[in-house]
């Protein structure tokens, strides 16, 4: 099938590819969902506030308790992001009594930024 397109210069029309052949491997559909249950993962902004905080924490962890008051929500709304978070392997957690710690997952950052640097070649 020929397709005819304007060129955007002359204005004239010219039968043919409108542009060169994609020449860039698909991403993978099973690696594209992956990216896209990461990147969902950090597209909020309290996700990203609790993601720095625990970043920036003594030690690099934080306790849900702290996580609360810091940014005045209720326990289970900070429990459902940092549930989202850990999902996507950005997060780890570990039950300290009757409260839970979290810190940042180093493999599931790397994984974020392999994921800007170049979808495509992203490790899964």
């Amino acid at each position: 099938m020929v397709v005819s397109a304007v060129n955007p210069d002359s204005g004239e029309e010219s039968a043919g590819p409108c542009a060169p052949a994609l020449s860039e491997p698909l991403m993978e559909r099973d690696l594209a969902e992956r990216v896209a249950h990461v990147l969902k993962a950090v597209a909020d902004p309290t996700r990203l506030q609790l993601l720095h905080l625990i970043q920036t924490a003594p030690g690099g962890e934080a306790c849900v308790c702290s996580l609360t008051d810091r940014l005045g929500l209720r326990q289970p709304t900070i429990s459902h992001h940092l549930k989202t978070m850990t999902t996507a392997g950005l997060l780890t957690r570990e039950k300290r009594g009757t409260w839970v710690w979290y810190a940042v997952d180093p493999e599931g950052m790397e994984a974020v930024q392999d994921i800007l640097r170049s979808p495509v070649r992203a490790a899964a």
